[in-house]
């Protein structure tokens, strides 16, 4: 009798390490995640107005977000790799709810700074599409890597893309309070979503007798080997402006282009369109990623960000020439993601990957913190938003060059564990 009872967890384990229900599940959170914080753009405005607020103070809010967003993420990834990342996603969506539905009655910028910065910062740390790679890294079959990688990737996008017209529409009919609950309400999905993506503690892998020394490297000799290695250094400073591009645009770009006289309508569609070619651009990343070098993709993406930023500020403003920035901006949007996390594994491989890919993520939130405060503050300074994206230029350009040096293999340790 007590047979069955014993197996009948079986198929239902079975079920849920299949790679492609693995796939699928860090996808949808992926999705619920990234969309409503990719939308915060939308709410610059309606709360601004409403409180008589000046954009540098939604501006510095958002900013904190960002940079505990990545001040958050190295912990977060450690304490995945020790005890296993679903519980770790299922308490930053919790933390995430919260965060948006006490947005609603944040008045002061001080109650905006710990609901929309705080709460939130450390809420998507532990629940968004970082440590859904992290995931994939260690429960996905090497095959399946390369496509799970751009998936999750491009979900986060496919997210923006459903999440920006969608909160435009429910600010603009049923006012931006209850915009922020809805999305509240959508983040739980989170939880049960979570369970697919179960990974095993490094503990029970030290603990081990058969412990491999990948398995056996101590959190602290980690650190150490990452931040003595040149390439991953490189790795961690380049990211930063993909942080600050990215972030600048999501929260200034729909004011920027009310500002010069397009409707706001067209601003949901751009971030839309952006969120909807990155899908394409994250694919293609994860899929060249296996033919050529993985930093002249990397080079290549941030050469091409400098460039169209370059042109769009330019020219003048019109609807045609903003969607074709959003083209161009959507196919290497987060089209970086999947070298930039195939390189970490590379080099150190799974066991403390959540972490280290958490370092170099930090560098992004550092330049996203910035890219967001600077254009707030910018903007109350000089009226306008051009010399925020003229260094958008410049560190396209940087990153292009710091990029180009990276070495593509494992570390001395792994390559002798191999021999």
């Amino acid at each position: 009798m007590s047979t069955p009872a014993s197996a009948a967890p079986a198929p239902l384990t079975s079920f849920l390490k299949n790679p492609l229900v693995l796939v699928i599940a860090g996808c949808v959170i992926a999705i619920v995640t990234f969309g409503p914080r990719s939308s915060f753009g939308f709410f610059l405005t309606p709360m601004s107005a409403q409180y008589g607020w000046g954009r540098d103070v939604f501006a510095l809010a958002f900013a904190v977000q960002n940079l505990l967003w990545g001040l958050g993420t190295p912990f977060a990834g450690a304490i995945a790799d020790r005890f296993g990342t679903a519980k770790v996603l299922a308490g930053g969506a919790v933390l995430y709810c919260i965060g948006l539905a006490l947005m609603t009655y944040s008045t002061t910028p001080v109650t905006l700074n710990i609901t929309g910065g705080v709460l939130i910062g450390f809420g998507l740390s532990a629940c968004s599409f970082n440590i859904v790679l992290t995931a994939f890294g260690k429960l996905v079959p090497e095959e399946w890597r390369g496509l799970a990688f751009g998936a999750g990737t491009a979900a986060g996008s496919f997210g923006q893309f459903l999440f920006a017209p969608f909160g435009v529409a429910l600010i603009q009919n049923y006012g931006w309070q209850f915009a922020l609950f809805v999305f509240s309400a959508l983040v739980l999905l989170v939880i049960p979503f979570s369970m697919a993506l179960m990974t095993a503690s490094n503990k029970q892998a030290v603990n081990s007798q058969n412990a491999t020394p990948e398995q056996a490297q101590s959190l602290r000799a980690a650190l150490a080997e990452a931040f003595g290695h040149k390439s991953y250094v490189l790795l961690v400073t380049g990211f930063f402006t993909c942080g600050f591009q990215l972030a600048f645009v999501t929260a200034h770009l729909p004011s920027y282009l009310l500002d010069r006289g397009l409707s706001a309508q067209v601003g949901g569609w751009t971030l839309a369109i952006i969120g909807l070619f990155n899908i394409a651009g994250s694919f293609g990343a994860g899929y060249l990623g296996s033919r050529m070098p993985k930093r002249y993709i990397l080079s290549a993406i941030y050469l091409t960000r400098a460039i169209s930023i370059a042109i769009f500020v330019s020219i003048p403003p019109s609807v045609e020439a903003t969607l074709a920035f959003a083209v161009i901006t959507g196919l290497t949007w987060l089209s970086t993601v999947p070298p930039t996390s195939s390189l970490v594994q590379i080099m150190f491989g799974s066991k403390w990957f959540a972490m280290l890919y958490g370092f170099v993520f930090f560098s992004h939130q550092v330049g996203s913190f910035l890219g967001v405060y600077l254009g707030g503050l910018a903007f109350e300074m000089f009226g306008s938003y051009q010399i925020v994206w003229w260094l958008s230029v410049t560190f396209g350009v940087l990153s292009a060059l710091i990029n180009l040096p990276i070495v593509e293999k494992p570390v001395e340790r792994l390559g002798a564990a191999a021999a």
